[in-house]
C-alpha cells in the first residue's frame, strides 16, 4: 500500500510539472529545481527574505508608546543624536512614551557616521541600563548604533569583534535573542529600519565595516513622512543618492544562485545573498520613485508629496538590498568615508570632517556601472531606461541603444543626474588625488561581504582604475 501511495504521488508531481505555466511571468531566469542536495552544490540554491514590520503614515510616530505598552516594555532606551534631540521627531516620541506610562532613558551621544568607539560607548550605556526594549530616532547612524547596542547588551560576554564582518572581525552568527527595537527614521536614505546591517568606521584601519545578521533587524519601522520636512536640502540629496545606489547595486548584483559558498546550515546564509526575484521588485520600484521625486524633494523642502515618496523609496530599497546586498559602489565608499581629510559637507552640523555616506557611494557610480555592465548588460540598460525615460535626461529613446552600450548609457544618465543636483565633481573635489588611490584600494579589499557580490570580479588593478576614473565626473 505504501509503495502504491508513493507511485501515485510521483505520478501527480509529473503531471503538475507538465502542466506548469511556461509564460515569461512564471519562468523567471532565476528559477531552479535542483535534483540534488545542497551539500553537493558549490553555489547557493536558495534565498531568504527577512524584513522588519513596517508601518507608514503621516503622524504614525505618536503610536510608539502604545506599541511599547503592547510589548509589555517597562524600561526603554531611546537613542538619538544631539541635533535631533532638540527637534520635533524626538519630542513626539517622548510625548508618546510619557502619555503611555513608559519609563525610558535617553542616549543622545550617537555619532553621525559612527565609529567602533562610538558604538562601544552606546553598548556600555545599554549594558548598564538593562533595557527591555529600544527606540531609535534618527538616520542610519542612530538606527545602526541602536542595533549594535541591543546586540551586545543581549550578549554581554561577547567581544566586540565577534559579530563584526570577516575578515576584519570573526563574523560569528548571532544566536542570542535580542530585545524589541522600534526604528523611527528621520532621513530618507539608509533603509536601516528594514535591514539586519549596522555600519561603522573601524578607526585603526580607517575603513568602514559592519555587522550583518537578520537577528539585529528592527522589530518595527515607523515610517512617518512628517519627519522628512526637517531635513536640509543637501541631507535630502545625499540620502537620496544612497537610495539610488541601493536600488542599482542590488538589481545588478550577482544572482543568488551564482553566489558561493553554499551554506551548510541556514544560519550561515548571509543577509546579503545576491539579486533575487523578490528583491528585484523592490529595487526597480524604488528606482522609479527616485527618478521621479528626488530632484523635487531636494529643491522644495515643503513638497510633502516628493519627500513622502522618497521616505517610502528608502524603505523599498532597504527591503531589496537588505536581502540582495550591494556591491562595488558601497565597497569603494567605505575607504572614501574612512580616509576623509578635511572635507565637511554642507548642511551637516558636525564637528569632524565628514563625507556623507550617500555622497561617498554615488561618486564612483558612473565608473562602477560602466565596469559591471559587461555582465548582465540587459539589467544595466533597463535601469538606465528608467532614469532616462522619467527624467528625459538624454533627449533620446534609450530603447534604440545597443546592448554593448549599456554601461556608458547608464553612466551618462547618472552623470547628468548628479550634475543637475550640483554634486561635487568627483573624488578630487572632496580632497582626494591619484596619490591616495593605493590607500583607497587597500581600504576596499577587506569589504568582501559586498565586493564579492559585484557581477564582475575585480582585481586590485581594476579597483585602481575605477578610483582614478572617479576623480572627476563631468
Amino acid at each position: 500500500m505504501a509503495a502504491a501511495s508513493r507511485a501515485r504521488v510521483a505520478h501527480l508531481l509529473r503531471q503538475l510539472q507538465r502542466a506548469a505555466c511556461k509564460c515569461p511571468a512564471h519562468s523567471h531566469t532565476y528559477s531552479q529545481a535542483p535534483g540534488f542536495s545542497s551539500s553537493e552544490k558549490t553555489t547557493d540554491y536558495a534565498f531568504e527574505m527577512a524584513v522588519s514590520n513596517i508601518r507608514y503614515g503621516a503622524g504614525v510616530t505618536k503610536e510608539v508608546g502604545m506599541d511599547l505598552q503592547n510589548m509589555g516594555a517597562k524600561n526603554v532606551c531611546l537613542m538619538t543624536d544631539k541635533n535631533l534631540s532638540q527637534l520635533p521627531p524626538v519630542q513626539v516620541v517622548m510625548d508618546s512614551l510619557v502619555k503611555n506610562g513608559i519609563n525610558f532613558k535617553v542616549y543622545e551621544d550617537v555619532r553621525v557616521e559612527p565609529t567602533d568607539t562610538s558604538f562601544k560607548d552606546a553598548i556600555e550605556f545599554a549594558r548598564k541600563g538593562s533595557f527591555d526594549a529600544y527606540v531609535a530616532v534618527g538616520g542610519g547612524s542612530t538606527i545602526d548604533t541602536c542595533k549594535a547596542a541591543n546586540l551586545y547588551a543581549s550578549s554581554p560576554h561577547s567581544e566586540f569583534l565577534d559579530y563584526v564582518n570577516a575578515p576584519i572581525g570573526k563574523g560569528k552568527p548571532v544566536s542570542e535573542p535580542l530585545k524589541p527595537l522600534i526604528a523611527v527614521p528621520t532621513t530618507s536614505g539608509t533603509g536601516s529600519e528594514t535591514t539586519g546591517v549596522a555600519i561603522f568606521d573601524y578607526e585603526c584601519l580607517k575603513v568602514k565595516t559592519g555587522i550583518a545578521s537578520r537577528a539585529i533587524k528592527p522589530t518595527l519601522g515607523l515610517i512617518d513622512p512628517l519627519h522628512t520636512l526637517h531635513m536640509p536640502s543637501q541631507v535630502v540629496a545625499n540620502s537620496g543618492f544612497d537610495v539610488l545606489c541601493h536600488a542599482l547595486e542590488s538589481y545588478t548584483a550577482l544572482p543568488y544562485h551564482m553566489r558561493s559558498p553554499c551554506p551548510s546550515n541556514p544560519i550561515t546564509r548571509p543577509a546579503y545573498q545576491g539579486s533575487n526575484p523578490i528583491s528585484d521588485i523592490w529595487a526597480v520600484h524604488a528606482l522609479r520613485i527616485v527618478a521621479k521625486y528626488l530632484k523635487r524633494a531636494v529643491r522644495n523642502p515643503d513638497d510633502l508629496e516628493a519627500r513622502s515618496n522618497m521616505h517610502l523609496a528608502s524603505t523599498f530599497a532597504g527591503i531589496g538590498f537588505g536581502n540582495a546586498g550591494v556591491h562595488l559602489c558601497h565597497g569603494m565608499s567605505y575607504p572614501i568615508s574612512g580616509l576623509v581629510k578635511t572635507y565637511k559637507a554642507k548642511d551637516y552640523n558636525v564637528d569632524h570632517p565628514l563625507v556623507p555616506h550617500g555622497l561617498s557611494v554615488v561618486l564612483t557610480s558612473p565608473a562602477v556601472f560602466t565596469f559591471t555592465a559587461q555582465m548582465f548588460p540587459e539589467r544595466h540598460l533597463e535601469t538606465a531606461e528608467i532614469l532616462v525615460c522619467i527624467l528625459c535626461l538624454l533627449g533620446a529613446d534609450i530603447r534604440t541603444a545597443k546592448i554593448q552600450d549599456a554601461g556608458p548609457v547608464l553612466a551618462d544618465a547618472l552623470r547628468k543626474f548628479l550634475f543637475d543636483l550640483n554634486v561635487d565633481d568627483g573624488l578630487a573635489a572632496i580632497g582626494y588625488s591619484k596619490a591616495d588611490i593605493p590607500a583607497l584600494v587597500k581600504g576596499t579589499l577587506p569589504q568582501e561581504r559586498v565586493t564579492k557580490l559585484a557581477p564582475r570580479p575585480q582585481s586590485e588593478e581594476d579597483l585602481s582604475a575605477l578610483f582614478e576614473a572617479s576623480m572627476k565626473l563631468y
